[in-house]
């Protein structure tokens, strides 16, 4: 039996509304989630902004698309050798060649003006309240935290050697998080040891390329408690894929108690690391 056109256009309604449904069902804050179909939530007032101006940039496309369908319509409709079978032989329009001059400029511009706006809050970093500087290494990645005592630790990827079993969410958990106080402005300050690679969580809006012997700053402030996870966006060898971003987002009690178990641990550490290279040197 052959399906009527609205029963076929019933379907793909039913079809577009679970694929939203479902959509918004699996969404989870500061990682991707199964069907999702649009930006990350967001976790920051530069990814608000960048989600505003993306909204902005469907819109203006949207429009764009079907008035340019609309007269693509009515040319071939009105236009072809059966309707029309005398063309006109007018030249020149001076009312529409202004127009369209005039229109694509004024759309330039009300794009143009957002998007300086959304580059200078990208750039022009605030006085940080916490400073965080991360190294790209292959394949993973250490932290120091120079402000108050420095200290520094490796991150990377919680899986076995095998990586058949990994810590969930796969390929994104860490050994060792970002931990950061909430609603505090981070400076992260990036570099690279060996090639470049690119530091980038989405939910905050950030990504900012590791290059070594260089130094670049961005920096986010999280406006809600949680983990959020990102990953090197340059390819930088081949185990590209496995060295994921975990940032920890928790309260201002939380976070000074981690810093004092950090301090202690990462010391320590590094005192060990620092003896076993003295020992074998000598």
């Amino acid at each position: 039996m052959k399906m009527s056109m609205g029963q076929r256009l019933l379907g793909f309604a039913v079809a577009g509304a679970a694929l939203m449904t479902g959509g918004a069902a699996y969404a989870e804050r500061g990682q991707p989630a199964p069907w999702e179909y649009k930006l990350q939530e967001s976790g920051s007032v530069v990814m608000d902004n960048i989600e505003w101006f993306h909204n902005l940039l469907l819109i203006l496309i949207t429009v764009i698309t079907l008035f340019v369908l609309a007269l693509l319509i009515t040319v071939m409709v009105k236009f072809n050798a059966r309707a029309n079978p005398t063309p006109s032989r007018t030249t020149h329009n001076t009312l529409i060649e202004v127009a369209w001059t005039l229109i694509p400029v004024l759309i330039l511009v009300s794009i143009a003006v957002p998007s300086f706006r959304l580059l200078f809050l990208q750039l022009d970093l605030p006085k940080a309240d916490l400073t965080i500087k991360a190294t790209g290494k292959q394949w993973y990645w250490t932290y120091t935290y120079p402000d108050n005592g420095k200290f520094e630790f490796d991150s990377l990827l919680a899986c076995d050697e095998s990586r058949a079993k990994c810590t969930p969410p796969r390929l994104l958990s860490v050994d060792n998080e970002i931990v950061v106080p909430v609603n505090k402005v981070v400076r992260v300050q990036t570099t690279g040891a060996d090639v470049i690679h690119a530091f980038a969580v989405p939910a905050f809006g950030i990504k900012i390329d590791a290059i070594p012997g260089r130094l670049n700053e961005t920096w986010f402030k999280a406006e809600k408690t949680g983990m959020y996870y990102g990953q090197c966006s340059e390819l930088c060898g081949k185990d590209h894929a496995y060295m994921p971003i975990a940032v920890k987002v928790v309260t201002d009690e939380e976070y000074a108690k981690w810093l004092t178990d950090a301090k202690k641990q990462f010391s320590s550490a590094r005192d060990t690391n620092y003896a076993s290279a003295d020992g074998a040197a000598h």
